[in-house]
């Protein structure tokens, strides 16, 4: 078993309240899980309004697939259009 584990930093410049901020992680992540079939959650600063830190995993048991699922996810977050990539940490366990 192959476990890809992807962590992101994102900045939400557009959000002016957590309600706005809110709306677009919860595009990210159910659009992640119903894509990909992953878990996907926020996993901190979930009281700041312009940062949003993400988690995603994927289990496989193949290593190349577990790292080409959060691979996808990762590209998917650098062209989103709401919001910009900070940083991230990805893994393949």
């Amino acid at each position: 078993m192959h476990v890809g584990i992807l962590h992101v930093r994102l900045h939400v410049p557009e959000a002016s309240s957590l309600k706005e901020k809110r709306q677009v992680v919860r595009s990210i992540l159910d659009r992640a899980r119903a894509k990909y079939r992953v878990a996907a959650a926020e996993i901190d600063e979930q009281d700041i309004h312009r940062i949003a830190v993400l988690g995603f995993a994927s289990v496989s048991g193949s290593h190349h697939h577990a790292e080409e699922i959060v691979t996808k996810i990762l590209e998917g977050l650098r062209m989103h259009p709401a919001a910009r990539l900070i940083e991230h940490e990805l893994e393949v366990l």
